[in-house]
């Protein structure tokens, strides 16, 4: 007899009532049904729309303020939670420092995107920077060079001075992805930052971009800030967090 060729069918999948409400209000969300800052409805009304009991609800709406879409407040109906590009990047930050700490491959990819990153940050300062700004990077690279070092003030301060750079962009965006590269490698650069005899180096290479920036040289600018990133970045090591 011909062997039956039929294809197995697939186990059928048994999903969590949770999963199922969250996916129904992830609808609502997407359509416009539910707008930022409008009001959730209660659980109650959840809980009769959807045909499920309150675990089921409650686990949803946990899974939808994880995602940063909802609002929850002692007290209050939840929220839906107003756009923003901060939140979005928060989101990351913990699954990113996961990756930085158990793969050397990950650690590398985050170094060259913050190096090509920056170097465009310092080219388009270049070109954008108003006087105040310019003064204001100034006054961070003078607070840089009176700070005991190594110190949690002079680390403060090395993140404060390449935030400042992509502020000058004008795009908030750009601002907000400094931040957010910056606190991925925080633990990093700490160690980095903290290690005897590498502030007056750090301070030679600022006052390096700065002068750059100041002179509009845009090209010189990106160059500066990729010397200071690659003798930095070669400093990074992924054993500076395991410990």
């Amino acid at each position: 007899m011909p062997s039956d060729t039929r294809p197995t069918p697939n186990p059928i999948e048994r999903r969590k009532l949770s999963d199922q409400v969250e996916e129904q209000l992830l609808v609502q969300l997407k359509t416009g049904d539910l707008n930022p800052g409008d009001v959730m409805p209660s659980e109650r009304e959840l809980m009769s729309l959807f045909g499920v009991g309150r675990p089921a609800v409650r686990e949803a709406m946990q899974n939808l303020e994880r995602m940063g879409l909802i609002e929850i407040r002692h007290g209050e109906r939840p929220r839906v939670a107003q756009p923003s590009f901060d939140r979005a990047l928060g989101q990351l930050g913990e699954t990113m420092r996961h990756l930085l700490v158990h793969s050397a491959d990950s650690l590398e990819y985050l170094k060259e995107a913050r190096i090509t990153f920056e170097c465009e940050m310092a080219r388009i300062a270049a070109r954008r920077a108003t006087d105040e700004e310019l003064a204001r990077l100034g006054d961070i690279l003078d607070h840089m060079r009176a700070a005991p070092g190594p110190s949690n003030a002079f680390l403060e301060l090395d993140g404060k001075f390449h935030h400042q750079i992509a502020v000058m962009s004008g795009n908030p965006i750009f601002a907000g992805i400094s931040a957010a590269l910056f606190a991925w490698l925080a633990r990093f650069h700490a160690t980095l930052v903290k290690a005897p005899g590498n502030e007056p180096v750090t301070i030679i290479e600022h006052a390096a971009i700065l002068e750059a920036i100041r002179e509009r040289d845009a090209n010189r600018a990106a160059r500066e800030m990729a010397d200071h990133l690659n003798r930095a970045s070669g400093l990074y090591r992924v054993e500076n967090v395991t410990g």
